[in-house]
């Protein structure tokens, strides 16, 4: 199957938003080692995606909150057919189909984004100027020389923290440079992915189900781990993407998560004696987990208990004894 479509479509916005930057005035050229029309061009190719995709964004967050609110029926489930794993997961099927929740429906909208994530990578590798064709995809011969000196701190967009001497010197880039920044770059995109997860982890809470809880812990950990290896392959450029992708979701979350807060459930548990356990302050989970416990309720002073004297003691106030009358 041919994804000359997706590139096109990529190169087009691109080269829009460049034409864009130009008109209003954004240098071409380089300011501070940056060519700032051509960065850009890449965070509001985020942004483009980003809204024509909020309608499936809105979608994941009402999965889920259907998903959340399913748990205590999967809990149950769980404790029914503990053991036969194989029946377990045929009930939970049957119960998401009839209460119309999907648990792959969280993970939808970063699969969509694969395709653009795939479309800037391929785009940015042809950005090399040894390259014969330098027509295709809709550009022109003068903004493919343009992009493909288009730098940030002097490093390269095209250029990626495994680039050969050979390519580099075809970019007329310095290694040392490129490594330091796709480093840095690397790094924060680990950083933000990892935060991105956690944001919605903290809100929502681990889900019940082994399945969406093998998920979660996939999106927490597996891929920031991931991206310390396969970061080293990808072009300067594409790291920025994915920075300015993570920022903008979790400015997004954190509004979609305020504006539609996540149901409160409330737990009640016993104790061994069967006495209600104290219940705990509530606690706003923050980005980076650190909240603030709600503040507890006053306890009513009582007034000290007087201690009975001890027997055989004196009284500190003895009542004088009146002497009986004498019956006459």
């Amino acid at each position: 199957m041919s994804l000359d479509w997706i590139y096109y479509a990529i190169s087009w916005i691109l080269l829009t938003w460049h034409s864009a930057w130009d008109a209003i005035g954004v240098p071409v050229g380089a300011v501070i080692g940056t060519n700032f029309a051509w960065i850009l061009s890449i965070v509001f190719l985020v942004v483009t995606v980003r809204v024509i995709l909020f309608p499936v964004f809105v979608k994941q967050i009402k999965s889920q909150r259907a998903m959340q609110a399913l748990q205590p029926k999967v809990k149950e489930l769980q404790e029914k057919h503990k053991g036969d794993r194989e029946t377990l997961q045929k009930e939970m099927m049957e119960l998401y189909k009839k209460e119309k929740a999907n648990p792959l429906m969280g993970c939808l909208p970063m699969f969509l984004q694969i395709p653009v994530f795939l479309g800037l990578f391929h785009v940015l590798r042809r950005l090399d100027p040894a390259k014969q064709s330098k027509d295709l995809y809709g550009w022109t011969v003068n903004q493919f020389e343009s992009a493909s000196q288009a730098k940030l701190f002097t490093a390269p967009i095209a250029g990626k923290f495994g680039s050969t001497a050979d390519e580099l010197a075809r970019l007329g880039a310095n290694g040392t440079t490129v490594k330091v920044i796709a480093g840095i770059l690397v790094l924060i995109m680990i950083g933000t992915t990892y935060l991105t997860s956690r944001q919605m982890i903290l809100k929502t809470g681990w889900a019940e189900d082994p399945q969406q809880r093998m998920i979660q812990r996939l999106m927490l950990y597996g891929i920031p781990l991931s991206l310390l290896i396969s970061g080293a392959i990808f072009p300067i450029g594409v790291i920025i993407y994915w920075v300015t992708n993570n920022l903008f979701t979790l400015g997004q979350q954190q509004w979609v998560l305020r504006k539609f807060p996540p149901p409160v459930t409330a737990k009640k548990t016993t104790s061994p004696a069967g006495v209600r356990n104290p219940v705990q302050p509530a606690k706003s989970g923050g980005l980076f987990g650190r909240g603030k416990s709600a503040p507890q309720t006053p306890v009513k002073a009582t007034a000290p208990k007087v201690a009975a004297p001890k027997p055989g003691a004196k009284p500190v106030n003895p009542k004088k004894s009146r002497p009986a009358k004498r019956q006459g």
